[in-house]
Formats: structure tokens, C-alpha cells, sequence
């Protein structure tokens, strides 16, 4: 299985630089080919812009989606978001490893998936969820976060994590066509033991030797809506 980890975290000592480790570690002793996007170390642009084409359908007005259709066809994307492309579109399985922000990602991921996430072959027209570009990939999501695991959940004071995530989970990954697989999360990792961190790191290599037995979260597929997207009855 061919691996890519996109790691958002810039301090290089910290416990989500260590999940990090620990999955490169893990998945290249099963024999898989793992690679690492590591953002903050690339130096990574987050910013969608005008810039990331060479050439223009439109010069005149930006509509960016469009742009990024014609790009692919035309071999003119911008040579940082193509060469990520071309590390997803080799994955069988990608990780996207962050601390949660705002109930959110780090910007400079949100600007990955902006940027990479290319409308024409990831997406477009039709082509999302079940049907999606990416489809017959998987991905994971690890995430740490400071707060306890008692403030998520229903009834809890931050609600599910997992709506949290919905955004991420959703709306993007699902969105494409991946199979999301339940995400694995670091709690309260900032103000816990050094042993409650080694406990964490066990317990991932432990869910990474067994990934590909995962089952995928559950969300819409088209054959559910008609031609016009209204539910089935």
C-alpha cells in the first residue's frame, strides 16, 4: 500500500511530529511505501491565488475552480500543487496529521486542501462522494487536541468531535471520493504524563497495524438521489 502523510504541526518536537514518526515507522515495517508532506518544513503556500496557474483561460477574471479544470488538462499548474497532487493521486492511503485549531485545521492544511484537492480530478460536476475522484482511497484523520475526552460527545459541552470534524470529514474527504475511516485522536495531549503520551503512541501503531481492516465511516452515495439530487423515497 502506498502511504501519504500530510503533517501540519511546526514544532518538530511535538507529540503530533511523534504520531507522525510513529506512522511512518509502523506502516514501513509492514512494507508499505510511505511519503511525508511535512507543511510547515516545505515551507508550503496555503494561499489559492492567480498564481498557481502559468497560463489563464480567463486573464480577466478569476474563477478558480475553472482554472484549475483547464490547468490539469494543460499540464500548467502551479509546480508545488502539482508534484502533492501527484503524491495523492499515487496513495492508496492518506493521513492527514494536525492538532485541531479553532475546532478546525491549521490554516496552512486548510491551504493544502485548497490547493491540491484539483476541481477536474478530484471532483467536479457529478463526481463526489461514492462517485468522487478519489474514490477506492482511503484516508485517516489523526488529530490532537488539549481537551479532555469527557467535553466531547453527545450532550457533552463541545458536542462529537466527529461534528466537529464534519467540515474535514464531509466535506472535503468524503466529498472526493475517499473512504473515511474513523479518526484517530491525542487527548488532552499538552498537559498529560509522558507515559499517558507513550500509551497514545502504542495504541496508534497498534490501530495502524490493523488499517486495512478498518471499516469506512458511512455518507450519502448517489444512487440514494435522482437525477436532480432530491432523496429517494
Amino acid at each position: 500500500m502506498n502511504v501519504l502523510i500530510v503533517h501540519a504541526h511546526p514544532e518538530p518536537k511535538s507529540f503530533t511530529a511523534a504520531l507522525r514518526d510513529q506512522a511512518v515507522d509502523t506502516l514501513q515495517s509492514q512494507g508499505h511505501q510511505v511519503r511525508v508532506s511535512d507543511l510547515y518544513e516545505m515551507n508550503w503556500n496555503p494561499v489559492a491565488s492567480a498564481e498557481d496557474f502559468s497560463t489563464r483561460e480567463n486573464p480577466e477574471y478569476l474563477v478558480y475552480a475553472l482554472e484549475q479544470r483547464l490547468a490539469n488538462k494543460k499540464q500548467t499548474l502551479a509546480v508545488d500543487i502539482q508534484q502533492e497532487l501527484d503524491k495523492l493521486l499515487w496513495a492508496d492511503l492518506l493521513i492527514l496529521n494536525f492538532p485541531i485549531y479553532w475546532f478546525s485545521t491549521p490554516a496552512i492544511l486548510k491551504g493544502w486542501i485548497d490547493r491540491v484537492l484539483v476541481s477536474g480530478i478530484c471532483y467536479g460536476g457529478k463526481r463526489f462522494y461514492d462517485q468522487g475522484g478519489l474514490r477506492e482511497k482511503k484516508a485517516l484523520v489523526t488529530v490532537t487536541l488539549g481537551g479532555r475526552e469527557h467535553m466531547f460527545g453527545e450532550g457533552a459541552i463541545h458536542g462529537p468531535l466527529e461534528d466537529m470534524l464534519r467540515p474535514l470529514l464531509r466535506g472535503t474527504l468524503a466529498y472526493v471520493g475517499l473512504d473515511v475511516l474513523p479518526p484517530f485522536v491525542g487527548w488532552h495531549v499538552p498537559y498529560i504524563t509522558h507515559e499517558a503520551r507513550q500509551a497514545f503512541l502504542q495504541c496508534y501503531r497498534q490501530r495502524l497495524e490493523t488499517i486495512t481492516e478498518d471499516q469506512p465511516m458511512e455518507f450519502p452515495r448517489l444512487n440514494q438521489f435522482d437525477d436532480r439530487l432530491y432523496p429517494l423515497t
